[in-house]
This record gives C-alpha cells, structure tokens and sequence, in this order.
C-alpha cells in the first residue's frame, strides 16, 4: 500500500479550541505535505459535521467525504497531536492522524491504525510522543509509514 506518513506530517505539542480547529489543522498538514488539494479540508470539515471521527484511545482519524476524493493528490497521512487533549462528542482526543486516501485505499490505513490501537501501550507511547522519531519508529513497523 502506498499510504504514507512522512515526517513532515508529524506535529507535536498542538493546541486546538475545538475539534473543528483539530480537523481543520490536520487537513491543513495534508494541503502542507502535498496529498491533498486546498478544498480538501473543507470535506474534512463537512465529514466531521456529519459523524465524529473519534475512534476513543484519544484517537481521531478526520478525513474528506466520498465526493471529496478529486482532491487528494497522493496517499498521505498526517499526525497532529494536542496533549492538552481537545473535546469531542465522545470524549476526548489527543492525537488525530488526518487521512487522504486514492480509491479504497483508506481501508487498509484505518486497519492499520486499529492494529497500531489495539496494544494499550503503543497507544500510550503515541500520544506522549516528544518526537516525530518516536512516532516514526512506533508506526515504522508498517511499511505504509516508510517513507
């Protein structure tokens, strides 16, 4: 899978007023890192209005509506993270890993993400990440990271 996260996307020690900043900043990094078209934050925005893309763990993962993927330009992550933590519907998100995503692609991304998730403490260690190194090499193990 092509989908990457280059260290470019990696922002640390973020501030948000609301999950609608959060959204708009990590579709912002996208438009920075050359995935995606400046339009395409605005979908993102309009996605988050229509379903939370909260997953819990204080994880978000904001990305652009099925109508929106003219936009993208490349697979591409992004990797915001606000240790301040910024409220959602559902609780409250630390890191969001904005997503642009070429055809169904976003699939194995999300999967990928889940198995990353799912282990307690390498979701721990993503959220205090001081470095993008140390986002890097926790999320390294999957190739769809290398870049």
């Amino acid at each position: 899978m092509a989908a990457l996260l280059p260290r470019e996307g990696i922002r640390l020690g973020l501030k948000a007023a609301d999950r609608f900043d959060a959204v708009r900043q990590s579709g912002q990094v996208l438009v920075e890192i050359g995935a995606v078209e400046a339009p395409y934050v605005d979908a993102m925005l309009e996605r988050e209005r229509q379903i939370s893309t909260s997953l819990g763990e204080g994880f978000a993962i904001p990305h652009g509506t099925d109508a929106s993927r003219g936009w993208i330009r490349e697979t591409m992550l992004s990797f915001l993270q606000f240790p301040e933590g910024v409220a959602w519907d559902d609780g409250e998100v630390i890191v969001c890993v904005g997503i642009a995503a070429v055809g169904d692609e976003h699939v194995g991304v999300l999967a990928s993400l889940a198995r990353i998730l799912t282990v307690p403490e390498q979701a721990a260690r993503l959220r205090a990440a001081e470095r993008p190194e140390d986002v890097l090499s926790l999320l390294g193990s999957n190739e769809e990271t290398k870049r």
